[in-house]
């Protein structure tokens, strides 16, 4: 009996291990260890999550300065627009490390391109981390103006990925 037993611990579920990895994905886990008499599965997705010490001077940016200091010599005149900000239009962002995806395979159309209308659950693409494949979320709603990087490009945690014009 112990001989069987050993035989079914050494046996690897493929099903199960998808079932496990689709669990992870709709609870938003990225590391489940579970253990069984002799089985011991530990599955983690994407990279660690650290912030890159460059990532915080990108936020501040929001207003320049140089708006209030350019005021006319001779009255009132109206406010000078430096770089017209969108405020409908949001990144966006890679939410890990990872090599950018378009499609679920080389034969199968962009998962959006720049028209694409998109809702909070619509999947933008797909980012592959230490060989797991993450389905990222637009999470917000609106439509794709710019696609910000190329199939197959190195992507860095908190790069934009695509421009939404909010609807």
């Amino acid at each position: 009996m112990s001989a069987e037993k050993s035989d079914q611990s050494s046996t690897f579920d493929l099903e199960k291990f998808r079932e496990l990895v689709e669990l992870m994905e709709k609870h938003d886990l990225s590391d489940v260890s579970l253990k069984c008499g002799e089985q011991h599965w530990r599955v983690k997705r994407g990279a660690e999550q650290v912030m890159p010490s460059f990532a915080m001077p990108q936020m501040p940016m929001a207003a320049p300065a140089p708006v209030a200091a350019a005021a006319p010599a001779g009255g009132v005149a109206p406010a000078p627009e430096a770089a017209p900000v969108d405020e409908n239009l949001v990144d966006i962002k890679s939410p890990t490390v990872g090599t950018f995806y378009e499609s679920p395979s080389p034969d199968d159309p962009a998962f959006v391109k720049v028209g694409s209308k998109v809702s909070a659950d619509s999947t933008v693409c797909l980012i592959e981390a230490m060989k797991v494949f993450n389905q990222i979320q637009a999470e917000v709603s609106g439509t794709i103006v710019e696609v910000l990087v190329k199939n197959g490009d190195a992507v860095d945690f908190g790069q934009p990925l695509f421009k939404v014009k909010i609807s």
